[in-house]
């Protein structure tokens, strides 16, 4: 899942909560403290929280207890323009 995908996965209007935390995505939707997406307001569904976690371990750990649905897509490296001399094979 790209995470720009993630952000359809709110917990509002019905959609389903997702987060994202190191690269796997989890549904939170069940859980009674992710109310509409969100989490007592600190955190928003359809979010990466890698940032907002930070490196404490027992935080992620208690995230990596929901189901993981998916894997965050890393974005595609963007390719290199050729100019005007790509054309003629010089670089």
């Amino acid at each position: 899942m790209k995470l720009s995908e993630l952000s359809n996965f709110d917990g509002r209007g019905g959609n389903n909560a997702y987060v994202a935390v190191s690269g796997k995505v989890y549904d939170v939707s069940e859980s009674e403290l992710w109310q509409n997406g969100d989490h007592q307001g600190q955190h928003q569904a359809g979010t990466d929280l890698n940032e907002e976690l930070g490196s404490p371990p027992h935080v992620r750990a208690v995230v990596e207890r929901f189901p993981v649905v998916d894997h965050v897509e890393e974005p595609e490296p963007e390719k290199k323009k050729k100019g005007l001399f790509g054309l003629f094979g010089k670089g």
